[in-house]
């Protein structure tokens, strides 16, 4: 007899992974990896690349530990994570435009690679918190009335 997977602890195991991962590189931006977040800070805001780093390492922890054990609102954080992760999205483009080595990526090519990760931590942050479920099927719900 075939056993089939369990979406919904796959769903739930993944939103952990990703709020330790989370909480993890937040705890990074304020310790051992401050100078190379800041690295990644977009020109524009590089007067402001300490306060930056250290202010989004502060969300990313919130937000971690929020996937972590906030369950109840695990379709809002969703919505917020994958916000965030957009939101920071322009350092990464920064990173590739510059020329910045930062976090082994030292090559034009490996640069170019990590642009494709952000939309994953989107899907990631979506899939893994329902909030994609919940979103299709509310508007699914709406378009029947």
């Amino acid at each position: 007899m075939k056993k089939m997977l369990n979406w919904g602890l796959l769903r739930k195991s993944t939103q952990v992974v990703l709020g330790i991962a989370l909480t993890y590189a937040g705890l990074r931006h304020l310790t051992t990896s401050r100078l190379e977040f800041q690295a990644q800070v977009p020109t524009f805001l590089s007067d402001q690349a300490d306060l930056v780093v250290l202010v989004s390492g502060v969300v990313e922890i919130l937000l971690g530990l929020a996937l972590v054990v906030l369950w109840r609102f695990r379709v809002q954080i969703g919505w917020v994570t994958a916000f965030f992760f957009i939101a920071v999205f322009p350092g990464n483009i920064a990173q590739f435009v510059n020329g910045i080595d930062a976090f082994g990526l030292d090559s034009d090519q490996a640069r170019f690679t990590r642009l494709f990760f952000q939309p994953l931590l989107v899907l990631w942050a979506l899939w893994s918190t329902g909030a994609w479920q919940n979103f299709r099927a509310r508007r699914k719900n709406a378009l029947s009335r």
